[in-house]
């Protein structure tokens, strides 16, 4: 009976503890929407952070995207000759960025970028105690430190995954012209055809939670952060590590909502 018991421990203390840390995450998720739904708005708060998260992280995001685009259309080219379909070119590379690799690799760039500034900003102040003197201040972190963070990633994220998907686009394009033979007119003209609406609104969807779960896992792992500057590296690295698993879900999920049938 004992070893019976023994077997069963180890798995059953991971799966306690998986489930306790959901809990934990869900609960510091409900207080932070509270917070951000509620007076006062700390608007400056705001601003900066959607300067932060959105503006310096532009050259990052453009510069993936162009290069991702063209090689995008590259592969596309030599894999399509082998059936004879190289004129499937522009339609594959703008569907594929649109609804896949621009909002993915916006969402994971900004993600390793901004997750790990949160969770380090955040983690110093609390082994620091800052956080404990803004209670002591009777302001509340909530408010004052992850509302603003929160707020600013779901408004930034689809702004930079439109330009993420438009400079995607023009690096297949540049590829295309430049490089594969395509001509102009009738490469932009393929590519407006076959673009939907349904492509682009899936897409900001997707930003819109890919922003939302940067700026929760970053401020989650640094609000919770202990034992001095180690503690602050382990929350900087859990913050990105399960931003990048929790993209990656979520957008499988949107896109098996949207696109399965």
């Amino acid at each position: 009976m004992n070893a019976l018991v023994n077997f069963f421990a180890r798995p059953g203390r991971a799966t306690l503890g998986a489930l306790a840390s959901i809990g934990r995450v869900a609960l510091f998720t409900l207080r932070a929407l509270g917070a951000a739904v509620r007076p006062p708005y700390y608007f400056g708060r705001l601003i900066e952070q959607m300067l932060i998260i959105g503006w310096f992280s532009l050259p990052v995001v453009g510069l993936t995207a162009v290069f991702t685009g063209a090689a995008l259309a590259q592969q596309i080219f030599v894999g399509g000759s082998r059936f004879n379909a190289e004129s499937t070119v522009p339609a594959v590379t703008v569907i594929a960025i649109v609804r896949e690799l621009g909002p993915v690799l916006g969402g994971l760039m900004v993600a390793g970028r901004v997750s790990s500034a949160m969770a380090a900003e955040l983690g110093t102040m609390r082994v620091t105690e800052q956080i404990d003197a803004l209670t002591t201040l009777r302001t509340d972190p909530f408010q004052y430190l992850i509302a603003p963070r929160l707020i600013a990633a779901v408004i930034v994220l689809p702004l930079l995954v439109l330009v993420s998907n438009a400079l995607g686009v023009m690096g297949g394009f540049l590829i295309g012209t430049q490089r594969l033979g395509f001509n102009v007119t009738s490469y932009l003209a393929t590519t407006r055809q076959y673009l939907e609406w349904d492509d682009v609104s899936s897409s900001l969807v997707k930003a819109a939670v890919f922003g939302f779960i940067i700026a929760m896992m970053g401020c989650y792992h640094g609000f919770r952060s202990m034992g001095g500057a180690a503690g602050v590296g382990r929350s900087t690295t859990n913050a990105v590590v399960s931003a990048f698993v929790l993209i990656l879900l979520a957008n499988l999920i949107i896109t098996v909502l949207v696109f399965g049938t």
